[in-house]
Order: C-alpha cells, then sequence, then structure tokens
C-alpha cells in the first residue's frame, strides 16, 4: 500500500469535521512548501545576481551623496 492510499484511508475513518480539518493542514503545508521554496529560490537568485561583486572597484563614497534622508 502506497503512503497516499495510507492517508486516503485513514481520512475515511475520520469524521467529516475532521476530514475538512485535515484538508486544512495539508493545505497549509502546501503554502509552506510553495513559500519555503520561493524563499530558496529568491536567496539564491540574489547571491547568483551579486556574485563576484565584491572583486568590483568602488565607485562611489557618503561624499558623493546630495540627499540624505533619515
Amino acid at each position: 500500500m502506497t503512503l497516499d492510499e495510507m492517508i486516503y484511508r485513514y481520512a475515511q475513518k475520520l469524521p467529516y469535521a475532521l476530514q475538512k480539518e485535515a484538508l486544512d493542514f495539508v493545505q497549509y503545508l502546501l503554502v509552506k512548501v510553495e513559500t519555503q521554496d520561493n524563499l530558496d529560490w529568491s536567496v539564491f537568485s540574489l547571491s547568483s545576481a551579486m556574485r563576484d561583486m565584491e572583486d568590483e572597484p568602488i565607485l562611489y563614497s557618503m561624499a558623493d551623496v546630495k540627499v540624505k534622508f533619515a
């Protein structure tokens, strides 16, 4: 028996209200995974974009700033 079959069989034994709660939990887990995937991708993307920038010369300093915001 596969895992999804086991989950299905156990869920069938629950009362309707608990089946709904189990569905809500599964949906929460999916959102959590998608959010983490998006965060991981953002970190990877940013690190890839910034790669080797520390080797570039500094072109500007604070003295070049014309307007300062607090």
